[in-house]
């Protein structure tokens, strides 16, 4: 799986340019969970995605919270509302309910933090464990930024990506490296199943229809009567 990943996409940016949108029709609301351990960055990253911000004195999520942010995918209006889910252990049981109803999810681990990655695997069962099989998840390494400091090799976040039928991507919070394509990749995705099981939901109720609307020759109970009289009336029976 590339590293580096571009989708063909329109985006209309951040908060004050999504005033502009407001009045226009959203096609599709797409839940997003972004999960991973504590202090990873995952309240970072969603922060850059949704108004292009960066704190350097950022709290710890308590519990649940997210954000929203409406793009253009495919000619689609679509409302991203991602959920930053906290990663320390007394909240896990709070944080399970959260999956239910996501399409999406981001798997986010510190490249600097090798216990963050190799909890990655607890958390993609946990996910399988609470959210619908068909949910897109997006592996991403972030603080790619501290390079000097990695102790989580790209091959090795590669190679779990493509073990596990995982998309993959390091990400720079701090200076937005690839958020923005990440993002767009797990939407666009996530777009792809939508789309196909509507078509496949549009075939179903087309396949009915016809079949509805196809003609069958059945005799009718009087007809069948009629019919059988005239068989009897025709009999040259000799008594």
């Amino acid at each position: 799986m590339n590293q580096e990943m571009n989708g063909d996409h329109v985006t209309e940016t951040h908060h004050h340019q999504q005033q502009n949108i407001v009045h226009e029709k959203i096609d599709y609301v797409f839940k997003v969970v972004v999960i991973g351990d504590s202090a990873v960055g995952k309240t970072q990253i969603l922060s850059r995605f949704t108004k292009n911000e960066f704190s350097f004195d950022s709290k710890s999520t308590i519990g649940v919270e997210f954000q929203t942010r409406t793009v253009t995918i495919k000619g689609k209006l679509i409302k991203a509302q991602i959920w930053d889910t906290a990663g320390q252990e007394r909240y896990r049981a709070v944080t399970s309910a959260y999956y239910r109803g996501a399409l999406g999810a981001m798997l986010v681990y510190d490249i600097t933090k090798r216990q963050s990655f190799d909890n990655v695997a607890r958390w993609v069962d946990e996910l399988r464990a609470h959210a619908d099989n068909s949910i897109r998840i997006i592996l991403i390494g972030n603080k790619s930024d501290l390079e000097d400091l990695r102790a989580v090799p790209t091959e090795d976040a590669v190679e779990f990506a493509e073990d596990q039928g995982l998309f993959f991507s390091e990400t720079s919070a701090l200076n937005g490296e690839n958020v923005e394509t990440a993002f767009f990749r797990l939407l666009e995705e996530i777009y792809g199943v939508v789309s196909k099981k509507e078509l496949d939901y549009s075939n179903e109720k087309t396949d009915a229809a016809m079949l509805k609307g196809s003609k069958i020759d059945v005799i009718s109970g009087p007809e069948l009567e009629i019919s059988e009289m005239k068989k009897l009336s025709s009999c040259s029976c000799g008594f």
